[in-house]
Protein backbone atom coordinates (compact mmCIF):
# COMPACT_ATOMS: atom_id res chain seq x y z
CA UNK A 1 0.00 0.00 0.00
CA UNK A 2 1.32 3.48 -0.73
CA UNK A 3 0.83 7.10 0.49
CA UNK A 4 -0.37 7.78 4.14
CA UNK A 5 -3.91 7.03 5.66
CA UNK A 6 -6.32 10.32 4.95
CA UNK A 7 -6.88 10.81 8.32
CA UNK A 8 -2.99 10.83 9.06
CA UNK A 9 -2.61 13.99 6.90
CA UNK A 10 -4.84 16.20 9.24
CA UNK A 11 -2.88 14.54 12.37
CA UNK A 12 0.12 15.60 10.67
CA UNK A 13 -0.87 19.09 9.15
CA UNK A 14 -2.12 20.23 12.74
CA UNK A 15 1.21 19.27 14.51
CA UNK A 16 3.19 21.02 12.14
CA UNK A 17 1.04 23.92 12.36
CA UNK A 18 1.28 23.96 16.32
CA UNK A 19 4.76 23.65 16.19
CA UNK A 20 5.60 26.94 13.87
CA UNK A 21 3.29 28.31 16.35
CA UNK A 22 5.54 27.24 19.54
CA UNK A 23 8.66 28.13 17.88
CA UNK A 24 7.67 31.58 18.48
CA UNK A 25 8.68 31.07 21.95
CA UNK A 26 12.63 30.49 21.81
CA UNK A 27 13.11 29.26 25.03
CA UNK A 28 11.00 26.12 24.59
CA UNK A 29 11.71 25.51 20.65
CA UNK A 30 13.69 22.29 21.56
CA UNK A 31 10.88 20.35 23.68
CA UNK A 32 8.15 21.18 21.73
CA UNK A 33 10.09 20.56 18.33
CA UNK A 34 11.23 17.01 19.52
CA UNK A 35 7.21 15.89 20.75
CA UNK A 36 5.85 17.36 17.72
CA UNK A 37 8.29 15.04 15.87
CA UNK A 38 7.49 11.71 17.96
CA UNK A 39 3.90 12.58 17.24
CA UNK A 40 4.59 12.96 13.61
CA UNK A 41 6.37 10.04 13.32
CA UNK A 42 3.97 8.15 15.68
CA UNK A 43 1.14 9.59 13.33
CA UNK A 44 2.71 7.97 9.86
CA UNK A 45 3.81 4.77 11.25
CA UNK A 46 0.76 3.00 11.62
CA UNK A 47 0.12 -1.01 11.45
CA UNK A 48 -2.24 -2.87 10.69
CA UNK A 49 -2.67 -6.95 10.55
CA UNK A 50 -4.12 -7.98 7.21
CA UNK A 51 -7.93 -9.44 7.58
CA UNK A 52 -8.23 -7.67 11.18
CA UNK A 53 -10.70 -5.64 12.30
CA UNK A 54 -8.57 -2.66 12.10
CA UNK A 55 -7.55 -3.38 8.41
CA UNK A 56 -11.20 -4.05 7.38
CA UNK A 57 -12.44 -0.81 8.89
CA UNK A 58 -9.70 1.32 6.89
CA UNK A 59 -10.34 -0.56 3.38
CA UNK A 60 -13.85 0.45 3.88
CA UNK A 61 -13.48 3.89 4.27
CA UNK A 62 -10.75 3.71 1.16
CA UNK A 63 -8.45 4.32 4.40
CA UNK A 64 -5.37 2.12 3.90
CA UNK A 65 -2.91 4.15 1.81
CA UNK A 66 -0.01 4.90 3.21
CA UNK A 67 -0.47 1.81 6.39
CA UNK A 68 1.85 -1.10 6.66
CA UNK A 69 -0.11 -3.82 6.40
CA UNK A 70 1.26 -7.08 8.25
CA UNK A 71 0.68 -10.56 7.48
CA UNK A 72 -0.88 -12.78 10.70
CA UNK A 73 0.93 -15.45 11.83
CA UNK A 74 1.02 -18.38 9.44
CA UNK A 75 -1.17 -21.53 10.64
CA UNK A 76 -1.64 -24.66 8.67
CA UNK A 77 -5.06 -25.82 7.50
CA UNK A 78 -5.62 -29.49 6.73
CA UNK A 79 -9.32 -29.41 6.09
CA UNK A 80 -10.94 -31.17 3.51
CA UNK A 81 -13.68 -30.98 1.13
CA UNK A 82 -16.92 -32.65 2.98
CA UNK A 83 -19.76 -31.15 1.16
CA UNK A 84 -21.92 -32.75 -1.05
CA UNK A 85 -19.90 -35.00 -3.99
CA UNK A 86 -21.24 -33.11 -6.69
CA UNK A 87 -21.42 -34.72 -9.98
CA UNK A 88 -20.30 -33.95 -13.42
CA UNK A 89 -22.74 -32.83 -15.40
CA UNK A 90 -21.87 -33.46 -18.59
CA UNK A 91 -21.62 -30.17 -20.14
CA UNK A 92 -18.24 -29.01 -21.10
CA UNK A 93 -16.79 -31.10 -17.82
CA UNK A 94 -13.62 -28.45 -17.22
CA UNK A 95 -14.71 -27.95 -13.92
CA UNK A 96 -13.54 -30.40 -11.79
CA UNK A 97 -16.30 -31.84 -8.74
CA UNK A 98 -15.38 -31.15 -5.19
CA UNK A 99 -14.63 -34.13 -3.35
CA UNK A 100 -12.80 -35.22 -0.07
CA UNK A 101 -9.35 -35.35 -2.55
CA UNK A 102 -9.83 -31.33 -2.09
CA UNK A 103 -8.09 -29.33 0.62
CA UNK A 104 -9.01 -25.94 1.91
CA UNK A 105 -6.53 -23.24 0.83
CA UNK A 106 -7.03 -21.12 3.74
CA UNK A 107 -9.54 -20.37 6.24
CA UNK A 108 -12.69 -18.14 5.35
CA UNK A 109 -11.09 -14.31 4.77
CA UNK A 110 -10.68 -10.99 3.02
CA UNK A 111 -7.62 -10.73 1.19
CA UNK A 112 -5.20 -13.12 2.69
CA UNK A 113 -3.12 -15.98 1.02
CA UNK A 114 -2.06 -19.37 1.59
CA UNK A 115 0.89 -20.73 2.69
CA UNK A 116 3.68 -21.33 0.33
CA UNK A 117 2.35 -24.50 -1.16
CA UNK A 118 5.05 -27.16 -2.23
CA UNK A 119 4.36 -28.52 -5.42
CA UNK A 120 5.07 -32.14 -6.67
CA UNK A 121 6.35 -30.98 -10.02
CA UNK A 122 8.33 -28.10 -11.78
CA UNK A 123 5.48 -25.28 -13.21
CA UNK A 124 7.78 -23.48 -16.33
CA UNK A 125 6.48 -20.28 -16.41
CA UNK A 126 7.94 -18.59 -19.30
CA UNK A 127 10.61 -20.64 -19.02
CA UNK A 128 11.56 -20.18 -15.48
CA UNK A 129 10.88 -23.29 -13.10
CA UNK A 130 8.62 -23.46 -9.95
CA UNK A 131 8.29 -25.98 -7.42
CA UNK A 132 6.29 -23.62 -5.00
CA UNK A 133 3.68 -21.20 -4.94
CA UNK A 134 1.01 -18.89 -2.96
CA UNK A 135 -2.53 -19.09 -3.65
CA UNK A 136 -3.94 -15.92 -2.73
CA UNK A 137 -7.85 -15.33 -2.47
CA UNK A 138 -8.57 -12.76 -4.53
CA UNK A 139 -8.38 -14.81 -7.61
CA UNK A 140 -4.93 -15.31 -8.51
CA UNK A 141 -1.88 -17.39 -7.53
CA UNK A 142 1.57 -15.96 -7.83
CA UNK A 143 5.74 -17.46 -7.34
CA UNK A 144 7.51 -15.02 -5.77
CA UNK A 145 5.11 -13.55 -2.74
CA UNK A 146 1.81 -13.92 -2.22
CA UNK A 147 -0.21 -10.74 -2.94
CA UNK A 148 -3.24 -9.26 -0.76
CA UNK A 149 -3.92 -6.52 -3.60
CA UNK A 150 -8.03 -6.01 -4.04
CA UNK A 151 -8.33 -3.79 -6.66
CA UNK A 152 -7.20 -5.40 -9.82
CA UNK A 153 -4.72 -3.91 -12.70
CA UNK A 154 -4.64 -4.26 -16.30
CA UNK A 155 -2.09 -6.31 -17.76
CA UNK A 156 0.83 -5.41 -18.29
CA UNK A 157 2.35 -4.72 -15.05
CA UNK A 158 5.31 -4.31 -13.59
CA UNK A 159 4.51 -4.68 -10.03
CA UNK A 160 3.21 -8.38 -10.08
CA UNK A 161 3.96 -11.93 -11.14
CA UNK A 162 0.88 -13.78 -11.33
CA UNK A 163 -1.81 -16.18 -13.18
CA UNK A 164 -4.99 -14.37 -12.57
CA UNK A 165 -8.13 -16.59 -13.76
CA UNK A 166 -10.30 -13.63 -12.15
CA UNK A 167 -8.45 -11.24 -9.99
CA UNK A 168 -10.70 -9.45 -7.81
CA UNK A 169 -11.81 -8.31 -4.61
CA UNK A 170 -12.89 -12.17 -3.08
CA UNK A 171 -14.67 -12.22 -0.08
CA UNK A 172 -15.03 -15.72 1.96
CA UNK A 173 -16.30 -14.71 5.39
CA UNK A 174 -19.98 -14.54 4.92
CA UNK A 175 -22.12 -18.06 5.62
CA UNK A 176 -22.35 -18.70 2.12
CA UNK A 177 -19.76 -16.74 0.79
CA UNK A 178 -17.90 -20.24 -0.20
CA UNK A 179 -14.11 -20.96 0.06
CA UNK A 180 -10.92 -21.54 -2.01
CA UNK A 181 -9.41 -25.42 -2.57
CA UNK A 182 -7.07 -26.73 -4.17
CA UNK A 183 -5.93 -30.16 -5.31
CA UNK A 184 -2.46 -31.87 -5.73
CA UNK A 185 -2.26 -34.34 -8.47
CA UNK A 186 1.19 -35.54 -9.60
CA UNK A 187 1.30 -33.69 -12.52
CA UNK A 188 -0.58 -31.04 -11.76
CA UNK A 189 -2.74 -28.28 -9.03
CA UNK A 190 -6.40 -27.77 -9.20
CA UNK A 191 -7.31 -24.34 -7.53
CA UNK A 192 -10.92 -23.67 -7.57
CA UNK A 193 -12.88 -21.08 -5.94
CA UNK A 194 -15.94 -22.29 -4.99
CA UNK A 195 -19.27 -20.04 -5.01
CA UNK A 196 -17.22 -17.04 -3.47
CA UNK A 197 -18.72 -13.84 -2.41
CA UNK A 198 -17.41 -10.54 -2.88
CA UNK A 199 -15.96 -7.29 -0.56
CA UNK A 200 -17.64 -6.86 1.99
CA UNK A 201 -19.02 -10.15 2.78
CA UNK A 202 -21.89 -9.91 0.16
CA UNK A 203 -23.18 -13.34 -1.15
CA UNK A 204 -26.10 -12.24 -2.93
CA UNK A 205 -24.05 -13.15 -6.48
CA UNK A 206 -21.48 -15.62 -6.26
CA UNK A 207 -18.82 -16.53 -8.91
CA UNK A 208 -17.23 -20.18 -9.37
CA UNK A 209 -14.03 -20.64 -11.69
CA UNK A 210 -11.08 -22.70 -11.87
CA UNK A 211 -7.36 -22.61 -12.83
CA UNK A 212 -5.06 -25.99 -13.28
CA UNK A 213 -1.40 -25.74 -14.04
CA UNK A 214 0.74 -28.72 -14.87
CA UNK A 215 4.10 -29.54 -16.23
CA UNK A 216 2.60 -30.76 -19.26
CA UNK A 217 1.94 -34.47 -18.48
CA UNK A 218 -1.70 -34.40 -17.17
CA UNK A 219 -4.54 -35.25 -19.57
CA UNK A 220 -6.52 -32.85 -17.60
CA UNK A 221 -4.85 -29.97 -19.95
CA UNK A 222 -5.15 -30.68 -23.42
CA UNK A 223 -1.07 -31.79 -24.94
CA UNK A 224 1.24 -29.06 -25.60
CA UNK A 225 -0.60 -26.70 -22.58
CA UNK A 226 0.19 -26.29 -18.97
CA UNK A 227 -2.45 -23.93 -18.08
CA UNK A 228 -6.27 -24.15 -18.15
CA UNK A 229 -8.87 -21.30 -17.21
CA UNK A 230 -12.32 -22.65 -16.36
CA UNK A 231 -15.54 -21.02 -15.75
CA UNK A 232 -18.86 -21.61 -13.85
CA UNK A 233 -21.61 -19.40 -13.30
CA UNK A 234 -19.83 -15.57 -12.89
CA UNK A 235 -22.34 -13.15 -11.52
CA UNK A 236 -20.21 -10.41 -9.72
CA UNK A 237 -16.83 -8.34 -10.86
CA UNK A 238 -16.14 -6.12 -8.28
CA UNK A 239 -16.37 -5.18 -4.59
CA UNK A 240 -17.42 -2.06 -2.67
CA UNK A 241 -13.73 -0.97 -1.33
CA UNK A 242 -12.64 -0.97 -5.50
CA UNK A 243 -15.39 1.61 -6.06
CA UNK A 244 -18.35 -1.60 -6.92
CA UNK A 245 -21.97 -1.51 -6.57
CA UNK A 246 -23.73 -3.91 -6.09
CA UNK A 247 -21.02 -6.43 -7.32
CA UNK A 248 -20.42 -4.40 -10.57
CA UNK A 249 -18.62 -0.99 -12.16
CA UNK A 250 -15.55 0.38 -10.22
CA UNK A 251 -12.20 -0.84 -11.43
CA UNK A 252 -12.80 -4.37 -13.08
CA UNK A 253 -11.38 -7.76 -12.91
CA UNK A 254 -8.42 -8.40 -14.67
CA UNK A 255 -8.27 -12.60 -16.65
CA UNK A 256 -4.85 -13.03 -17.68
CA UNK A 257 -1.34 -13.80 -17.10
CA UNK A 258 1.33 -11.27 -15.86
CA UNK A 259 5.40 -11.81 -15.19
CA UNK A 260 5.71 -8.56 -14.44
CA UNK A 261 8.89 -7.39 -16.87
CA UNK A 262 6.58 -5.95 -19.12
CA UNK A 263 7.00 -8.33 -22.37
CA UNK A 264 5.77 -11.66 -21.16
CA UNK A 265 2.29 -11.10 -20.01
CA UNK A 266 -1.20 -11.62 -21.84
CA UNK A 267 -4.45 -10.85 -21.19
CA UNK A 268 -8.12 -12.12 -22.11
CA UNK A 269 -10.27 -9.55 -20.60
CA UNK A 270 -11.19 -7.08 -18.29
CA UNK A 271 -15.13 -7.36 -16.93
CA UNK A 272 -17.15 -4.75 -14.57
CA UNK A 273 -20.49 -5.73 -15.75
CA UNK A 274 -23.30 -8.28 -16.06
CA UNK A 275 -23.98 -9.78 -19.60
CA UNK A 276 -22.06 -10.94 -22.13
CA UNK A 277 -20.76 -8.47 -24.34
CA UNK A 278 -16.93 -8.89 -25.34
CA UNK A 279 -15.19 -6.79 -27.93
CA UNK A 280 -11.70 -8.28 -26.88
CA UNK A 281 -8.80 -8.42 -24.30
CA UNK A 282 -7.70 -4.55 -24.40
CA UNK A 283 -10.76 -2.55 -25.85
CA UNK A 284 -13.57 -1.37 -23.40
CA UNK A 285 -14.31 -3.55 -20.41
CA UNK A 286 -16.69 -6.49 -20.78
CA UNK A 287 -19.92 -8.17 -19.00
CA UNK A 288 -18.64 -11.19 -16.98
CA UNK A 289 -21.69 -13.76 -18.14
CA UNK A 290 -18.74 -14.36 -21.27
CA UNK A 291 -17.06 -15.96 -19.04
CA UNK A 292 -20.02 -19.02 -18.20
CA UNK A 293 -18.96 -22.39 -19.31
CA UNK A 294 -15.57 -20.80 -21.05
CA UNK A 295 -12.65 -23.14 -20.90
CA UNK A 296 -9.31 -21.32 -22.32
CA UNK A 297 -5.98 -23.00 -22.42
CA UNK A 298 -2.62 -22.05 -22.93
CA UNK A 299 1.35 -22.87 -22.93
CA UNK A 300 3.46 -21.07 -20.40
CA UNK A 301 6.36 -23.52 -20.84
CA UNK A 302 8.71 -21.49 -22.95
CA UNK A 303 10.23 -18.16 -23.45
CA UNK A 304 8.57 -17.13 -25.78
CA UNK A 305 6.77 -14.36 -25.70
CA UNK A 306 3.92 -14.67 -28.32
CA UNK A 307 1.32 -17.29 -26.70
CA UNK A 308 -0.85 -18.24 -29.47
CA UNK A 309 -4.55 -17.34 -30.36
CA UNK A 310 -7.07 -18.48 -27.66
CA UNK A 311 -10.64 -20.21 -29.63
CA UNK A 312 -13.32 -19.20 -27.01
CA UNK A 313 -16.44 -21.32 -27.90
CA UNK A 314 -18.35 -20.72 -24.88
CA UNK A 315 -18.40 -24.26 -23.53
CA UNK A 316 -18.64 -26.27 -27.05
CA UNK A 317 -15.93 -28.66 -26.24
CA UNK A 318 -18.10 -31.38 -27.47
CA UNK A 319 -20.36 -32.77 -30.08
CA UNK A 320 -23.17 -30.87 -31.07
CA UNK A 321 -26.69 -32.66 -32.24
CA UNK A 322 -28.81 -31.39 -34.78
CA UNK A 323 -31.83 -33.01 -36.16
CA UNK A 324 -33.11 -33.06 -39.47
CA UNK A 325 -36.87 -34.24 -41.46
CA UNK A 326 -38.79 -32.92 -44.14
CA UNK A 327 -40.53 -30.22 -42.24
CA UNK A 328 -40.22 -27.26 -40.03
CA UNK A 329 -36.72 -26.33 -41.49
CA UNK A 330 -36.30 -23.91 -38.95
CA UNK A 331 -35.68 -26.46 -36.54
CA UNK A 332 -33.29 -28.55 -38.74
CA UNK A 333 -30.40 -25.98 -37.95
CA UNK A 334 -28.25 -25.19 -34.92
CA UNK A 335 -26.76 -21.83 -34.22
CA UNK A 336 -23.32 -20.81 -32.08
CA UNK A 337 -21.00 -18.61 -31.82
CA UNK A 338 -17.08 -19.01 -31.24
CA UNK A 339 -14.63 -16.31 -30.96
CA UNK A 340 -10.87 -16.02 -31.44
CA UNK A 341 -8.74 -13.67 -29.43
CA UNK A 342 -5.24 -13.17 -29.61
CA UNK A 343 -3.73 -12.40 -26.00
CA UNK A 344 -0.65 -9.44 -26.75
CA UNK A 345 -1.44 -6.02 -27.70
CA UNK A 346 -1.99 -5.19 -31.42
CA UNK A 347 -1.76 -8.40 -32.96
CA UNK A 348 -4.21 -9.03 -36.04
CA UNK A 349 -5.46 -12.38 -36.73
CA UNK A 350 -5.83 -14.55 -39.79
CA UNK A 351 -8.91 -17.12 -39.48
CA UNK A 352 -10.42 -19.46 -41.81
CA UNK A 353 -13.66 -21.73 -41.29
CA UNK A 354 -14.58 -25.25 -42.99
CA UNK A 355 -16.92 -27.90 -43.08
CA UNK A 356 -16.84 -31.20 -44.50
CA UNK A 357 -20.31 -30.84 -45.63
CA UNK A 358 -19.85 -27.28 -47.25
CA UNK A 359 -23.46 -27.03 -48.45
CA UNK A 360 -24.70 -27.27 -44.26
CA UNK A 361 -22.35 -24.20 -43.06
CA UNK A 362 -22.37 -20.08 -43.29
CA UNK A 363 -21.73 -17.86 -40.70
CA UNK A 364 -21.07 -14.18 -40.33
CA UNK A 365 -18.01 -12.68 -39.07
CA UNK A 366 -18.09 -9.89 -36.86
CA UNK A 367 -14.33 -7.96 -36.64
CA UNK A 368 -14.99 -6.34 -33.08
CA UNK A 369 -11.01 -5.11 -33.13
CA UNK A 370 -7.95 -6.23 -33.98
CA UNK A 371 -6.91 -8.54 -31.01
CA UNK A 372 -10.90 -10.23 -31.09
CA UNK A 373 -13.10 -11.55 -34.05
CA UNK A 374 -16.39 -13.29 -33.38
CA UNK A 375 -18.16 -15.86 -35.49
CA UNK A 376 -21.76 -16.25 -35.99
CA UNK A 377 -22.24 -19.92 -37.34
CA UNK A 378 -25.03 -21.98 -38.37
CA UNK A 379 -25.20 -25.22 -39.73
CA UNK A 380 -28.47 -26.25 -41.46
CA UNK A 381 -28.90 -30.28 -42.12
CA UNK A 382 -31.66 -29.99 -44.07
CA UNK A 383 -31.31 -32.34 -47.06
CA UNK A 384 -28.23 -33.26 -45.42
CA UNK A 385 -27.70 -37.33 -44.46
CA UNK A 386 -27.05 -38.39 -40.72
CA UNK A 387 -23.92 -39.06 -39.91
CA UNK A 388 -21.01 -37.10 -38.27
CA UNK A 389 -19.26 -34.11 -39.56
CA UNK A 390 -16.68 -31.42 -38.48
CA UNK A 391 -16.60 -28.04 -38.22
CA UNK A 392 -12.50 -26.64 -39.05
CA UNK A 393 -11.31 -23.64 -37.59
CA UNK A 394 -7.66 -22.37 -38.20
CA UNK A 395 -6.53 -19.08 -36.97
CA UNK A 396 -3.00 -17.77 -36.93
CA UNK A 397 -1.17 -14.52 -35.18
CA UNK A 398 1.40 -12.25 -36.73
CA UNK A 399 3.48 -12.79 -33.11
CA UNK A 400 6.98 -12.96 -33.73
CA UNK A 401 7.14 -16.40 -34.25
CA UNK A 402 3.43 -16.71 -35.64
CA UNK A 403 1.24 -19.28 -33.75
CA UNK A 404 -1.50 -21.08 -35.47
CA UNK A 405 -4.08 -22.28 -33.20
CA UNK A 406 -6.79 -25.33 -35.08
CA UNK A 407 -10.25 -26.61 -33.30
CA UNK A 408 -12.61 -29.30 -34.38
CA UNK A 409 -15.93 -28.91 -33.49
CA UNK A 410 -18.30 -31.88 -34.11
CA UNK A 411 -21.41 -32.04 -35.58
CA UNK A 412 -23.74 -35.01 -35.75
CA UNK A 413 -26.75 -35.17 -38.10
CA UNK A 414 -30.03 -37.02 -36.43
CA UNK A 415 -32.78 -38.11 -38.23
CA UNK A 416 -35.88 -36.94 -36.58
CA UNK A 417 -39.21 -38.49 -37.53
CA UNK A 418 -41.02 -35.70 -35.83
CA UNK A 419 -40.07 -33.09 -38.00
CA UNK A 420 -40.69 -35.45 -40.47
CA UNK A 421 -44.41 -35.29 -39.78
CA UNK A 422 -44.64 -38.70 -38.40
CA UNK A 423 -46.97 -38.45 -35.37
CA UNK A 424 -46.12 -41.93 -34.00
CA UNK A 425 -44.76 -39.99 -30.58
CA UNK A 426 -45.90 -42.75 -28.16
CA UNK A 427 -42.68 -44.69 -29.09
CA UNK A 428 -40.43 -41.81 -30.02
CA UNK A 429 -37.40 -41.69 -28.45
CA UNK A 430 -37.59 -38.04 -25.93
CA UNK A 431 -35.52 -35.24 -28.55
CA UNK A 432 -34.83 -31.96 -27.53
CA UNK A 433 -33.74 -29.24 -30.29
CA UNK A 434 -31.98 -26.94 -31.17
CA UNK A 435 -29.06 -27.24 -28.90
CA UNK A 436 -27.64 -24.83 -28.50
CA UNK A 437 -30.24 -22.23 -28.21
CA UNK A 438 -30.84 -18.69 -28.54
CA UNK A 439 -33.37 -19.01 -25.79
CA UNK A 440 -36.36 -21.81 -26.12
CA UNK A 441 -35.94 -25.53 -26.94
CA UNK A 442 -38.25 -27.88 -27.76
CA UNK A 443 -38.55 -31.55 -26.20
CA UNK A 444 -40.78 -34.17 -28.61
CA UNK A 445 -41.65 -37.58 -27.55
CA UNK A 446 -42.81 -36.69 -24.26
CA UNK A 447 -46.15 -38.54 -22.21
CA UNK A 448 -48.71 -36.74 -20.49
CA UNK A 449 -47.38 -36.58 -16.97
CA UNK A 450 -43.67 -37.33 -17.77
CA UNK A 451 -41.94 -35.26 -14.85
CA UNK A 452 -39.19 -32.65 -16.02
CA UNK A 453 -36.34 -30.96 -14.27
CA UNK A 454 -34.30 -27.93 -14.88
CA UNK A 455 -31.19 -27.32 -13.20
CA UNK A 456 -27.96 -25.22 -13.79
CA UNK A 457 -24.10 -26.08 -14.30
CA UNK A 458 -23.52 -26.20 -10.39
CA UNK A 459 -26.64 -28.71 -9.73
CA UNK A 460 -29.56 -26.00 -8.54
CA UNK A 461 -32.93 -26.76 -9.24
CA UNK A 462 -34.00 -24.05 -11.21
CA UNK A 463 -37.89 -25.01 -12.76
CA UNK A 464 -39.73 -28.54 -12.29
CA UNK A 465 -43.01 -29.30 -13.87
CA UNK A 466 -45.43 -32.31 -15.72
CA UNK A 467 -45.53 -32.56 -18.90
CA UNK A 468 -49.30 -32.09 -20.18
CA UNK A 469 -48.76 -32.56 -23.76
CA UNK A 470 -46.18 -34.62 -26.48
CA UNK A 471 -44.34 -31.66 -27.53
CA UNK A 472 -43.37 -28.93 -24.78
CA UNK A 473 -41.43 -25.44 -24.95
CA UNK A 474 -38.90 -24.73 -22.35
CA UNK A 475 -37.39 -21.31 -21.84
CA UNK A 476 -33.74 -21.39 -20.67
CA UNK A 477 -33.43 -18.44 -18.42
CA UNK A 478 -30.02 -17.02 -18.60
CA UNK A 479 -27.16 -17.54 -20.92
CA UNK A 480 -25.16 -20.63 -19.62
CA UNK A 481 -25.22 -24.53 -19.19
CA UNK A 482 -28.54 -26.59 -18.27
CA UNK A 483 -29.14 -29.97 -17.45
CA UNK A 484 -32.89 -31.11 -18.34
CA UNK A 485 -34.02 -34.27 -16.67
CA UNK A 486 -36.86 -36.37 -18.16
CA UNK A 487 -38.68 -39.14 -16.12
CA UNK A 488 -41.24 -40.92 -17.91
CA UNK A 489 -43.22 -43.99 -16.36
CA UNK A 490 -42.63 -46.25 -19.74
CA UNK A 491 -39.00 -44.85 -20.66
CA UNK A 492 -35.85 -44.78 -18.70
CA UNK A 493 -34.61 -41.25 -17.38
CA UNK A 494 -33.16 -39.22 -20.45
CA UNK A 495 -30.43 -36.48 -19.22
CA UNK A 496 -29.97 -33.99 -22.03
CA UNK A 497 -26.87 -31.03 -21.65
CA UNK A 498 -28.74 -28.12 -23.10
CA UNK A 499 -26.66 -24.32 -23.44
CA UNK A 500 -28.14 -21.10 -24.39
CA UNK A 501 -25.73 -18.83 -25.71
Amino acid sequence: MQGFKQRNYAVVCVLLNLTLNLLKNKPMRLFYLACAMLSISFAMAQQVTLDSKAYQALKQTNGLNGVEVLAPAASGVNQHYSGAQVQKTGLCDCLIPLDSTFQLAMLPNDDNYSNSIQLPFDFSFYGTNYDSLYINNNGNISFLQPYFTFTANAFPDPSFNMISPFWADVDTRSANGGNVWYKMNPHSLVIVWDHVGYFSMMEDKLNTFQLIISDGLDTLIPNGNNVSFCYGDMQWTTGAASIGVNGFGGSPATVGVNIGNGINYFQVGQFDAPGVAFDGPYSANDGVDFLDGQEIYFDLANTNSNIPPLVMSSGICDTIDVYTGDTLKSLNAVDFSIGISTPEIGQILTTTITCDEPTALTYLTNSVSNEFTGFDLTFDATGVQPGLYHIQIETTDNGTPAQTVMKSIPIRVVYDANLAGINDLDVAPIQVFPNPTSETVQINGLQAGDQLELVDASGRLIQAFKATNTVELLTLPQVGFFILKCSSNTKPQTVFKLQRI
